[in-house]
């Protein structure tokens, strides 16, 4: 479809159960030193550590003035109540925390996150102002199934039904391939950009061409330094979403850079 929006992209490192609070301190002061402002300017950057590290990170952003946007990898969609292990959106907020990410596939395959659990979230984490990074992806055997689209196109529409157009255009929706996580596998860019512009597609038959045009849509799979370029120049990929690669802070710095490392 036509873009009269432009989609600044957002690259979100996704730490996992990695890097406790001090390396994360010092990977952020790495990643801070490896970036420009041209860099900040061409690209939005959110890192999304550990719970035990929110805290710290926050205070550095702070402090040094940094451009990185802070994220959470999860949330309860409950202010508060007993719900041992669990982290409410409220608490996140007070950390000037701006991204959340949910229904990630691990927490959908590992934890039993289920497409209602996922629509909750959503609505707690924009009633706190902060932005939900939805996930969204197929497994190896639903590919190969020929189901992907089935899959993927109903994850969002249970995502986005009943939000309004306001809502959804300040959604982020990260497409991540269940069988790419983690295995060095990756979507070719073709194949990424059919599943990526089908989602859009589908937000634009949901809630109109504003909405279609303004939600950025991110890639997550075995992204790295290498193919980011190559995913970067799909008409729809907004970002990445960046498990294991944004875990060094050179590699992670290369890929908010895609734009100085295409192929002439």
């Amino acid at each position: 479809m036509s873009n009269d929006v432009v989609r600044k992209p957002l690259m979100s490192g996704n730490w996992k159960m990695h890097h406790n609070h001090f390396e994360s301190i010092q990977y952020l002061q790495k990643l801070a030193y490896l970036l420009t402002k041209e860099d900040f300017a061409a690209c939005d950057v959110s890192v999304h550590p550990p719970f035990t590290d929110i805290r710290s990170v926050q205070t550095l952003i702070d402090a040094d003035e940094l451009k990185v946007s802070l994220g959470a990898q999860h949330c309860h969609w409950d202010d508060k109540g007993a719900f041992t292990g669990e982290v409410s959106p409220a608490f996140l907020s007070k950390l000037n925390v701006q991204y959340v990410i949910c229904g990630h596939s691990e927490r959908r395959e590992l934890f039993g996150e289920t497409d209602a659990d996922v629509a909750k979230k959503i609505s707690a984490i924009q009633k706190y102002k902060m932005t939900p990074i939805v996930c969204v992806g197929e497994t190896l055997a639903e590919r190969e199934a020929g189901l992907t689209t089935q899959k993927v196109m109903g994850q969002v529409r249970s995502a986005l039904d009943g939000r309004s157009s306001e809502q959804i255009e300040s959604m982020v929706i990260a497409y991540e391939p269940i069988w790419a996580i983690g295995t060095g596998r990756t979507a070719t860019s073709s194949d990424a950009q059919a599943v990526i512009g089908a989602i859009r597609a589908q937000v634009l038959e949901m809630s109109g061409v504003k909405a279609a045009q303004s939600v950025r849509l991110q890639y997550g799979g075995s992204v790295k330094a290498a193919n980011i370029a190559e995913l970067m120049a799909q008409p729809d990929i907004d970002g990445a979403l960046v498990g294991g690669a944004s875990l060094d802070s050179a590699e992670f710095a290369r890929i908010v850079q895609f734009r100085l490392h295409r192929t002439p």
